[in-house]
């Protein structure tokens, strides 16, 4: 059974690579015209990408904390799964978009993987 520790360890990986995207990417955002422009699709798909490592491990670390500090019950694996699937594929979904727009129709994969686990968390948590 999987616990709640793995959605730290994510979080804190999803912090650490978001920093390395962003410095990355910050090394070319002087450009004006870098990946078409600061408003083409390529550069505000890599933007959001960037930013979702950051936004995901919140969280990550707030379903994390909830249980360990026991402000919710543990509702099983099932939301810890679900928060993983979504933290990997939402930056992975960005960034592979940015550079083939058909992969875009795959962003129903981490959007629904993150509102099953809210959905699953908040009903168990509720019920308890």
């Amino acid at each position: 059974m999987m616990s709640p520790e793995i959605n730290l360890y994510v979080a804190w990986g999803g912090v650490f690579v978001g920093f390395l995207a962003g410095m990355i990417q910050g090394m070319f955002f002087h450009d004006e015209n870098w990946l078409g422009g600061y408003g083409s699709w390529r550069r505000r798909m890599t933007r959001l990408g960037h930013i979702s490592f950051f936004g995901i491990a919140i969280v990550n670390f707030a379903y994390f904390f909830s249980i360990k500090t026991g402000a919710m019950p543990d509702p099983g694996q099932w939301p810890s799964i679900l928060l993983v699937v979504g933290h990997v594929t939402m930056p992975l979904v960005c960034y592979l978009s940015a550079f083939r727009k058909p992969v875009r129709h795959f962003f129903a994969v981490p959007v629904v993987s993150l509102l099953l686990a809210l959905v699953i968390f908040f009903v168990k948590g509720l019920s308890v």
